[in-house]
């Protein structure tokens, strides 16, 4: 988390009895509105000057890019506002991967001479590994401090963790502090279910991923914005239909539940009798709005409107009509 320094989460003691009381009125803090629980207590160092030097997965460029700045330190952000051209960067190609040569065009460019630029190549490199064999969507150093002896010490450091990929580092797992995470994410993370909380008011059950993704595009074409990404995956039987509603129902300004099923494996039937199960357990409070097609889709769209449902075949019909009863209820 960044902005740590700027609102006094970052204090120096020189006795053991100052830094009792710097982490007495650390702890309790509210930083980015992060409730600091944890004290992290580090040696000082003597700093000559302070740099920046990070790796983020970079989409576009469809690799890793190292990003390296003269002007390191808290005001990074400010920099990368006002001054992009103090930021060089440089993609490594994954077919070949690190390059050292990239890291000393980078070193030259930020100023390091001597045993400064070998001290910079060996932690590129060493930055590179980490981002890899974690998949990391960004590491970065901040500062990378200069000593007045003329080496590099990496001060502070930031890690983010691809959520997708824990599955694969369970030493990264044991270190997730679930407290800080969307109490809303975190139940559908028990569930099974694939759920991202948004600041729209119409809340989206839908099974598949793609599927999700163009029904948050529908509603958006309609007017509105979605209040969430979810992806019930293939099944949608009552329980699992029962929990996403429970999920987004939690979710004060949702004024609208769009359900978007299409029945492939999954029966359209079956996913009406989950959908009405799920309502009565449930006690939905807001308009329910279902686009189903599919396998048994006739038989599904029959049940839902012998309980008073309309189902619709159509995606943006559906999407318009959940908008609609969204913007009545205010």
């Amino acid at each position: 988390m960044g902005g740590r320094g700027k609102a006094g989460g970052v204090k120096l003691a020189r006795t053991p009895a100052e830094a009792e009381a710097h982490a007495v009125a650390i702890l309790g803090m509210t930083i980015k509105g992060i409730v600091v629980r944890k004290v992290l207590v580090t040696e000082a160092a003597d700093i000559a000057r302070e740099l920046y030097f990070g790796a983020v997965l970079d989409r576009a460029n469809r690799g890793v890019t190292f990003m390296a700045s003269a002007a390191g330190g808290i005001d990074i952000e400010e920099v990368a506002t006002t001054t992009p051209e103090k930021i060089v960067r440089a993609t490594v190609d994954p077919t070949y991967g690190f390059a050292e040569y990239q890291a000393r065009d980078l070193a030259f460019a930020i100023g390091l001479e001597g045993a400064a630029i070998r001290e910079f190549v060996t932690i590129a490199r060493s930055l590179y590994t980490v981002v890899i064999d974690t998949d990391a969507t960004l590491c970065e150093i901040n500062p990378l401090a200069i000593l007045p002896d003329g080496h590099l010490r990496a001060l502070d450091a930031k890690l983010s963790v691809d959520d997708n990929a824990l599955f694969r580092h369970p030493d990264l797992e044991e270190m997730r502090d679930l407290e800080e995470e969307d109490p809303l994410e975190r139940r559908a993370r028990e569930e099974g279910i694939n759920f991202v909380r948004l600041d729209g008011n119409i809340g989206c059950i839908v099974n598949g991923a793609g599927l999700a993704m163009a029904t948050m595009d529908a509603v958006k074409l309609a007017g509105a914005s979605p209040a969430n990404f979810m992806d019930v995956a293939g099944g949608a039987r009552a329980e699992r239909v029962a929990a996403a509603l429970r999920i987004i129902l939690s979710d004060a300004n949702v004024r609208a539940v769009l359900f978007n099923i299409f029945g492939g494996i999954t029966r359209c039937d079956e996913v009406a009798r989950g959908l009405l199960a799920a309502r009565d357990e449930v006690g939905v409070r807001v308009p329910l709005v279902v686009r189903l097609v599919g396998t048994n889709e006739e038989e599904g769209r029959r049940m839902l409107h012998d309980a008073g449902i309309e189902a619709f075949t159509a995606m943006n019909d559906a999407a318009a009509a959940a908008v609609r009863v969204a913007r009545i209820l205010g």
